[in-house]
């Protein structure tokens, strides 16, 4: 249909809607039939954008992998920063600090192989100024193992109870440090400049003739100040003390400045705040052994100052059995190398032997009444007894093998020109211990005892914990406070009330006061009850390692006592076969002589006599190192090795504090009148004191060497039995 204008040509007709969506739909065909690439062209960017996208997202997902296959061009000749400086293994820098141990270590000359012992200057040393060299030598507790270098970790040192103590997470000082008064104070200032969304015209006023547009005005121009301090204090009965100030400064500067009695002011208060729980965390055995975990209401975790005291002790405990270990070690490698210069002597004296008789059937073969079967018999011998000297000169358990490993534990190079020489006798007396008396010390005295029962009283306290822990948090909650306004923050008070603000704080007219009570409780308290049964299966975990390692103990004490009857019958045993090896010698020596034995029978006689002469001292070694061991198992090896153990000298602060405090305290007149919390130890113990569990007993046999008994000796009876005096 069409439609005639109003104005204009009346002849030509108005196109309608429907026309003109024929006549777009008609130009979109032309222009379509007129470009035939067109839509191809779109699908292709669309396809080559799509593979783009897949390529980035396929390089991020591989990584550099992909890039690291492409070659280098032709071009790329610069080398990469990480190909030389990065990948580099570096030398650390430290601060060296010249040391005994150091110097011993770097003045190490060439070591001895085949040298004749006695062309090399002698060092006579007692076993017990080798323990004391060995004590004082180092800061490091060392072992024959030589775990200082695979596992340095692992090993003790004197510093180890120091850093115990000053550990900052579970020492004493740290656990106290929970009951430290703590100081918090902040200061920040603001400015605030922004608009608000109020219409000034609707409440009347604003630009500054004040009205209620004066009270909102339009925008908010400020300088703000904010003070704040806090003193807070935890008690040992977990009542927490809190004193706070609080001081604000307010600078108004758009049109609320009129309706104010200051432009500028300072509001502030002082507060005064105790709080006391009344049931989870209360009282000084639940603090005292929680700390600051049980305060911070953490289930589970203790670090309150009795478990960081039971820590000590434990580490302690650690330092005594290094110590223990150390001595033992040391009188290992000295009665080793006793018997080794024993063992040497023996077998040079078999290779002495076996030369003279070679050199008898050489003489015997040039002038024809010998054998050759004879002479190479006797030449064998000879070079089987000189291939046992070599060996027990530089062998793995030769006299200098074990001469250096004995100056390693007393801290001496491992050369130096000189040689150690034992000159501590052995004990060849038969030692007689109680087996009651010294069972009973060994399940009471053996510092491995002593530490599982520390374990065991950790376990106690953390249980004991555990059930304080397993009740609602009830705290009663009191504060008070002083509130004050002033034009200034400190003045002299002439001019009004409001002059500053300390004088309006100090006067007290505005006071402000709060109690209550604030309860926390966690229906069905599950993670404190999980902790209570934790803490039980912990502590019978620890009774039953106690049980376990006493049962050990025991069975240990009774082979080091079967090792001592053993060691003392073969060294009788091994004796008495030397001194019949002897007589079989001298027999079959004249015999062989006559002519009316064989030569092989003398040979073999030689070899025997080498070979009891060298369990005979062997045995010697044995005896001595199974008394060590009897003494290590029953805990009193400190006491025969006269050691004692004790706590450095103070600082003279220290000392001078402790004598003033002493001046104070004065012994309670009814001790049992006052309730105080269960002790963690008995009180003091001393791991050296001597014990009355042995005697000796006089031999009816004669030894073959100075230094050794003989049977004339008389019987001893001593309270222990002890290495020569030595002052530590």
């Amino acid at each position: 249909m069409d439609v005639v204008r109003e104005t204009g040509n009346t002849n030509a007709p108005i196109e309608s809607a429907m026309d003109r969506h024929s006549r777009c739909n008609r130009s979109r065909a032309l222009s379509n039939a007129k470009s035939p690439y067109k839509r191809d062209g779109l699908s292709k960017r669309r396809r080559l954008a799509a593979l783009v996208c897949g390529l980035v997202a396929s390089v991020s997902t591989i990584g550099c992998g992909l890039t690291q296959k492409i070659p280098d061009g032709p071009h790329d000749t610069r080398t990469s920063y990480h190909d030389h400086s990065a990948l580099r293994i570096e030398y650390p820098q430290v601060q060296e600090c010249a040391s005994p141990v150091a110097a011993a270590a770097a003045s190490a000359v060439a070591p001895h192989a085949l040298q004749d012992p006695a062309s090399i200057p002698a060092f006579e040393i007692t076993l017990p100024d080798a323990i004391a060299q060995a004590l004082r030598s180092s800061p490091v507790l060392r072992s024959i193992g030589g775990a200082v270098v695979t596992t340095p970790q692992a090993v003790s040192t004197t510093f180890d109870p120091a850093l115990a103590h000053a550990n900052p997470q579970l020492g004493v000082e740290a656990a106290l440090a929970a009951f430290d008064a703590q100081y918090t104070q902040s200061l920040f200032f603001d400015k605030i400049d922004q608009p608000r969304n109020f219409n000034t015209a609707v409440l009347g006023g604003g630009g500054g003739g004040g009205g209620v547009g004066a009270i909102f005005p339009a925008f908010s121009q400020q300088t703000l100040g904010t003070f704040n301090s806090e003193l807070r204090k935890r008690t040992a009965t977990g009542t927490s003390f809190a004193l706070r100030n609080n001081i604000g400064y307010t600078r108004t500067q758009d049109p609320s400045a009129a309706s104010q009695l200051f432009p500028s002011a300072f509001a502030g208060f002082m507060e005064a705040e105790i709080r006391q729980p009344l049931m989870r965390g209360a009282g000084t055995t639940f603090n005292r052994i929680a700390g600051s975990a049980g305060a911070a209401g953490q289930i589970g975790q203790y670090n309150g100052v009795l478990i960081a005291r039971v820590n000590e002790d434990v580490a302690l405990a650690d330092f005594e059995a290094a110590v223990i270990s150390l001595i033992a070690d040391v009188e290992q490698a000295y009665w080793d190398l006793t018997a080794a210069y024993r063992v040497l002597e023996a077998t040079v004296k078999g290779r002495e032997a076996a030369l003279q008789t070679f050199q008898y059937q050489q003489v015997r073969l040039e002038v024809g009444t010998g054998r050759r079967d004879e002479e190479a018999q006797a030449r064998s011998q000879y070079y089987a007894f000189e291939a046992q000297v070599q060996s027990a000169l530089a062998g793995p358990n030769s006299l200098y093998a074990t001469e250096q490993r004995l100056r390693y534990l007393i801290g001496m190079p491992a050369t130096d020109g000189t040689l150690l020489k034992p000159a501590t006798s052995p004990i060849d007396a038969k030692v007689v211990f109680d087996w009651s008396s010294a069972l009973g010390q060994a399940l009471d005295r053996r510092v491995e005892v002593r530490r599982q029962k520390y374990n065991v009283k950790r376990r106690e306290l953390e249980l004991t914990a555990a059930r304080l822990n397993r009740r609602p948090q009830i705290d009663l909650v009191g504060q008070y406070r002083w509130r004050g306004l002033g034009d200034h923050l400190i003045g002299d008070g002439d001019n009004g009330e409001f002059d500053n603000l300390a004088d309006s704080i100090s006067d007290g007219d505005y006071q402000e006061w709060r109690a209550g009570v604030e309860i926390n409780a966690p229906v069905g308290l599950r993670a404190a009850s999980s902790a209570v049964a934790h803490a039980k299966l912990n502590l019978n975990r620890e009774r039953a390692l106690l049980n376990e390692t006493e049962l050990r103990i025991s069975h240990d004490l009774s082979d080091a006592a079967r090792a001592i009857e053993l060691t003392y019958q073969l060294v009788e045993t091994n004796y008495n076969r030397y001194l019949a090896d002897l007589k079989q010698v001298d027999v079959l020596r004249r015999r062989y002589r006559d002519g009316t034995d064989n030569i092989n029978f003398l040979l073999q006689a030689q070899r025997q006599v080498v070979t009891s002469e060298a369990e005979f001292y062997r045995s010697i070694s044995n005896y001595n190192l199974a008394i060590r061991d009897f003494h290590r198992q029953k805990g009193s090896l400190l006491a025969y090795a006269q050691v004692n153990l004790a706590e450095g000298q103070w600082c003279p602060g220290a000392e001078r504090d402790a004598y003033e405090l002493g001046r104070f305290l004065e012994p309670r007149h009814h001790p049992e009148a006052v309730d105080v919390p269960c002790p963690v130890s008995n009180g003091g113990f001393d791991p050296s004191a001597p014990q009355p569990t042995v005697g000796f007993e006089a031999t009816s046999w004669g030894m073959i060497d100075e230094g050794i008994s003989s049977s004339g000796d008389s019987p001893v009876v001593a309270t222990e039995a002890t290495h020569p005096k030595t002052k530590r």
